[in-house]
């Protein structure tokens, strides 16, 4: 993402005046009267307020010479040194002991659950609001998910709902850092230190988040990552698991490697070389090349984007009854991925959500009301024939409201300043006009 430096506005009213945004307050009631407010809504055959083409500003990966360059290198020379430089460039920018790379972030998840070699029944806390392979693989090795709620303000793991599913079964907790949002890990950690479970982490959006400075994926005995193509870190496929010790690594490594590789001879796993346990999980070594560009450029790549994201939702946040994804927490260095979400109250908008975005769409605003699958409702965790001991099906009234609350914005991944002021005018021309959207 190209960055090109702006003058910061040196007052908040410099800020509004510049957004077309003035406020009068009458009582203890504030009236904005928004950019649009004379317009007539798209919806009801004004002009829209958004007519830049989009088609570019959210294309996502952006490959360049350097990912060109490295593929041809390969084509050229083909070789599978790529995977093992991409190890030792993963493991040292985490600083962790160990690393191994997979297939993709499914196989890294597999290859995490059976390194915990823990004895069928084992329960593992885990939000429903996620992908299904932070979740499914357990049931291959006889282990049990205890689907716990999200915060609707974060989507991330509710502690305090887990504290509720927590049983003498329960082994290991599970969070997902939601979209680029740290998960609440140090209170998570200490929970599971006085409980006696195991910590673990779906990094799969946090490549590179921070929380008090400390990397996701390095808060948990063990973690993994994604390079899928859509993530912020995209090889196309691929995944990493961050292992910190010997023992879960080589485990972890025996299952999907037939060489064994990296592994010293006092490992209990090394004895495996040859067969490995029976799955080739491999990483492709164009994958590696891929991502070890990318790598390159992540910090300001996440940094970009969440400046972009400040000039979008900064105005936005100051129309009644929206909000956007945060813990509020000051110590965490989040980054941005595939969507900005935001939320509605529609008791402070006075409109459904789904009305909201039907008058943005029409302005061209490229919203939407994500329904996120929750695992839970799927049929494959009611059905005994797949488990050892089938999970708990709960109510999650949390992930129900994020999924019934959001507006999903796309995530631009290169610079677009007039579209983002585009966007904040349709924001401000339909909120404007809200009483007619009743």
């Amino acid at each position: 993402m190209s960055i090109k430096q702006e003058k910061p506005f040196s007052t908040r009213r410099e800020f509004l005046k510049s957004a077309g945004v003035m406020t009068a307050v009458a009582g203890s009631a504030t009236v904005q009267k928004a950019w649009g407010a004379n317009e007539k809504l798209a919806l009801f055959g004004g002009q829209p307020a958004v007519t830049i083409n989009q088609d570019d500003s959210a294309r996502w990966p952006r490959y360049g010479q350097a990912e060109e360059e490295a593929v041809l290198e390969l084509v050229r020379k083909p070789s599978y040194n790529p995977i093992d430089k991409l190890e030792e460039d993963w493991k040292n920018y985490m600083q962790v002991p160990y690393v191994k790379a997979h297939f993709n972030g499914t196989s890294a998840l597999l290859s995490m659950f059976f390194a915990l070699n823990l004895p069928p029944g084992s329960e593992i806390m885990v939000p429903s609001y996620t992908f299904f392979a932070t979740i499914l693989p357990m049931r291959l090795f006889g282990l049990v998910p205890v689907f716990v709620d999200i915060n609707p303000k974060t989507l991330n793991f509710d502690l305090n709902d887990a504290k509720k599913r927590l049983t003498p079964n329960t082994k290991a907790v599970l969070p997902v850092h939601w979209i680029g949002l740290p998960a609440d890990m140090d209170e998570i950690n200490d929970w599971a230190k006085e409980k006696g479970l195991i910590v673990l982490e779906d990094c799969a959006h946090a490549h590179g988040a921070r929380l008090k400075g400390k990397l996701m994926g390095t808060w948990s005995r063990m973690a993994i990552f994604s390079y899928q193509m859509s993530k912020p870190l995209p090889a196309i496929e691929g995944g990493m698991g961050i292992y910190q010790n010997a023992e879960d690594w080589g485990r972890a490594v025996a299952l999907g490697d037939y060489k064994v590789t990296n592994l010293p001879n006092d490992n209990p796993y090394a004895k495996y070389v040859g067969s490995g346990l029976g799955v080739k999980l491999r990483m492709h070594p164009m994958a590696a090349a891929l991502a070890r560009c990318q790598l390159v450029g992540l910090e300001e790549r996440n940094n970009a984007g969440v400046r972009q994201i400040r000039k979008l939702n900064d105005p936005l946040l100051e129309l009644e009854g929206l909000s956007e994804q945060t813990s509020g927490r000051k110590d965490v260095q989040r980054l941005y991925y595939q969507w900005n979400m935001l939320f509605v109250d529609e008791k402070k908008t006075g409109v459904p959500r789904n009305r909201l975005v039907e008058a943005l769409r029409a302005e061209g605003v490229r919203a939407d009301g994500v329904h996120y699958t929750l695992q839970h409702e799927l049929p494959v965790y009611a059905e005994d024939e797949w488990w050892h001991h089938k999970p708990v099906i709960p109510e999650l009234p949390g992930s129900k409201q994020a999924n019934d609350t959001n507006i999903a914005l796309p995530y631009f991944t290169t610079e677009v300043p007039e579209l983002v002021e585009q966007y904040i005018k349709a924001f401000q021309k339909v909120w404007a006009h809200r009483k007619e959207l009743v």
